[in-house]
């Protein structure tokens, strides 16, 4: 069992929520979350009362859903699919646990958007690692469960907070960059070895190379920024201020200096673009990068945002 603590001296970017400012479950992983049990307790309890022909209707559904070798019975789509299913109460729990611990501060430091792409790219590369490299430790069969995408969360939370305490058991604290090398190192052992223990170590060590590559792409050091930037623009509407729909809003769109008796006349008109900066900044500088202004107006948008 593990924990960590979320004070640990780095710049944090928690949007206005519950808790004196600090949302526990940001959109993305509330919904990975709630899809996650919700798939589960279909396939455990409501589909098994169901046949067809003589067959249970939960069988079926995993031919085609779960992430089967290559062959006969694999699917493209099954590299998504896969993800949001879970062999037993044990394998959804801890694999949901770290994905809310590690994924949290990933998504308000990213972006909702950002990170769902990181969580899906990760799954999908696990996946393929599954298809085409398990197969030659002897470790082909079909795959169910979420923890590729979640070894690429660990890794970058690893990455990017490296001296964050995590502790195991709720006891001993361990720097979260040893923490994630020792994890990694012990799939890379039981992968190689061909443990035969039914976990497919190999998808994990597919998705936290998949995260690690995301982050060197994404701090510049690999090409493919570019891309990345697209991706995260994709769709976002360009109204003055994400969330604004009406005239009477955009023209409330003016903020003051925060401080005591001194109104800033000069602030500029929060537009949609002055806020995809702020974004964009926090995702290759992290939030310590922002000034204070920045943060004020970042702050104050989000109130009226949500």
């Amino acid at each position: 069992m593990m924990a960590y603590n979320p004070g640990g001296g780095q710049g944090r970017y928690f949007r206005p929520g519950m808790f004196g400012g600090f949302s526990f479950f940001p959109p993305v992983i509330k919904a990975l979350l709630i899809s996650n049990v919700a798939i589960w307790l279909v396939f455990g309890f409501f589909l098994p009362l169901f046949t067809l022909r003589g067959v249970p209707i939960f069988a079926i559904f995993s031919e085609y859903l779960a992430l089967w070798p290559l062959g006969a019975n694999f699917w493209p789509w099954q590299l998504v699919t896969y993800m949001f299913m879970h062999g037993g109460f044990g394998h959804l729990f801890f694999n949901m646990l770290a994905l809310w611990m590690f994924g949290m501060e990933l998504e308000y430091t990213w972006g909702s958007k950002k990170f769902l792409l990181f969580y899906l790219l990760c799954g999908v590369g696990a996946g393929i690692a599954n298809l085409f490299i398990a197969p030659l430790f002897g470790q082909a069969a079909p795959t169910v469960g979420a923890s590729g995408a979640v070894f690429g969360v660990l890794i970058a939370f690893g990455i990017l907070y490296p001296d964050r305490p995590i502790y195991i058991y709720f006891l001993l604290p361990i720097k979260a960059k040893y923490f994630v090398a020792a994890y990694i190192g012990l799939e890379l052992f039981t992968g190689v070895t061909g443990t035969s223990d039914g976990i497919a170590h190999v998808a994990h060590l597919g998705g936290a190379a998949v995260g690690f590559l995301f982050i060197l792409v994404d701090k510049g050091l690999l090409p493919g920024r570019s891309l990345f930037s697209a991706l995260e623009h994709l769709g976002r509407p360009r109204s003055p201020v994400r969330g604004w729909k009406n005239e009477e809003h955009i023209q409330d769109a003016r903020f003051t200096d925060i401080r005591p008796g001194r109104p800033d006349d000069e602030e500029p008109e929060v537009t949609q673009e002055a806020i995809d900066d702020i974004l964009d900044k926090i995702s290759r500088d992290g939030y310590q990068s922002l000034t204070e202004r920045e943060k004020r107006l970042l702050n104050e948008a989000s109130k009226k945002i949500h």
